[in-house]
């Protein structure tokens, strides 16, 4: 099957063979689940992980195929999605290297805010270090230093976004370059 978030946060995840994981991409209702299947890809080495429980549109395969094949309109739809994920699967492994993680986390939090409908996150410390493939003291040390900034507030198994100007001005240049 192939979803069509509506609303909600579905991760793409990186699984390691030690049972880390971490985020390459992000989908919202910008997006959908079929990026492997518009190449024809019967299967996948990622995992997706709903992060914001939402709704979503779903379609088999088979359908999804057809109208592939059948649709040129949905053709370069599905192909414009996918160089839009191409590019933030790229920019992602960049930014995983070359910036601090205050920076990443600006980021990551932003890109959550673009997907969802409200200024409040029910994700916990634990999934943002997952997310961002650091240890929970890490993300723990960036998030009191954005909450202590005034720019979110933590709280438990949510993180509200107060301001996101300031979020953007910490961000690293990732996210407006894949925004």
């Amino acid at each position: 099957r192939v979803y069509f978030p509506e609303s909600g946060v579905i991760s793409i995840l990186a699984v390691y063979a030690d049972g880390r994981s971490m985020e390459m991409a992000t989908i919202g209702r910008e997006g959908s689940t079929a990026i492997q299947a518009v190449f024809g890809a019967r299967s996948s080495s990622f995992r997706l992980l709903v992060q914001v429980p939402g709704e979503a549109l779903c379609m088999k395969r088979a359908d999804f195929d057809l109208a592939m094949a059948q649709s040129e309109a949905f053709r370069q739809l599905m192909y414009a999605h996918s160089h839009a994920f191409l590019e933030q699967v790229l920019v992602s492994g960049a930014c995983n290297g070359a910036h601090t993680i205050r920076q990443r986390l600006a980021r990551w939090l932003l890109m959550m805010w673009d997907r969802h409908d409200a200024d409040t996150l029910p994700v916990t410390q634990d999934l943002m270090a997952e997310m961002l493939g650091v240890q929970r003291p890490t993300v723990t040390n960036a998030a009191r230093l954005l909450h202590d900034e005034g720019m979110i507030k933590l709280e438990r198994k949510r993180v509200s976004l107060l301001d996101r100007e300031a979020l953007g001005r910490v961000s690293c240049e990732c996210y407006h370059q894949v925004r």
